[in-house]
């Protein structure tokens, strides 16, 4: 978490620079004027979703949205300890899976990569919508990084795009699998981290050993079965925990 004032209501203002003023959108803007009741002379901060946090005074506000002048920036460096890219399939009821975006932008995550297996019901996704979940959380968590949702991709596709890190596999088939602290042993001094995730039913059995051949190390989240959007928590969770204890 980066908390520059917690007595300050945050907004988000992608695109914002050191020109000296800031036009908040209209939707922002109406959160503003009209629930907050902010009025000219106010403080609040904006935030890019890149590191950045932005103090402004509120000059006017109109149908154009609220113009603010920039006081203060201030930039806090990305949770340079690791990265997760979560790469998760998207459950059958949408509100699963904006529930899971949620919480994972809440604890902590860099990218999250939806994924379409053999078992996957859910293959399309309202990307408007999801961005508009992890921008609220962002706010709400007070965090400064927004994660980069990524479009939907194929299981075959994903597997063989390169990636320079550790990458794992989580699935309920009976084998030989590691803790995440045990996965995370075998390479300590890798801190960019991919953790895929099946759907409900799991990744076929096909899947698995695809993965398992691109270099895939095999995870275990636990002896219960979780459902998909839980396993996604436990994840984020997991590590998140284990890298505080490193450093």
């Amino acid at each position: 978490m980066n908390v520059k004032n917690p007595d300050l209501s945050r907004f988000f203002a992608p695109g914002i620079d050191n020109s000296g003023t800031y036009l908040l959108d209209p939707e922002e803007s109406r959160h503003a004027v009209k629930v907050l009741r902010l009025n000219p002379g106010d403080l609040l901060e904006l935030a890019d979703g890149k590191g950045s946090i932005y103090t402004c005074s509120i000059i006017e506000s109109s149908k154009k949205g609220t113009l603010l002048e920039i006081q203060d920036k201030h930039f806090t460096e990305s949770r340079s300890s690791y990265r997760l890219n979560l790469v998760i399939s998207p459950t059958k009821n949408s509100e699963r899976f904006e529930w899971l975006l949620e919480k994972a932008c809440e604890i902590g995550i860099d990218e999250i990569t939806p994924l379409v297996c053999h078992r996957t019901e859910r293959r399309d996704l309202n990307n408007e919508r999801l961005q508009k979940i992890l921008v609220a959380a962002m706010k709400q968590s007070l965090n400064v990084w927004l994660p980069v949702l990524h479009p939907i991709v194929q299981f075959k596709v994903l597997i063989k795009q390169p990636f320079s890190g550790l990458s794992a596999i989580a699935h309920c088939i009976k084998s030989e699998k590691n803790n995440l602290s045990e996965v995370l042993a075998l390479t300590p001094e890798v801190r960019n981290i991919r953790i895929l995730i099946g759907p409900e039913g799991d990744f076929s059995e096909s899947e698995i050993e695809e993965a398992l051949n691109a270099g895939f190390k095999p995870l275990s989240l636990g002896v219960s079965r979780l459902r998909t959007e839980t396993a996604g928590i436990v994840a984020c969770t997991e590590l998140a925990m284990i890298m505080r204890r490193l450093n």
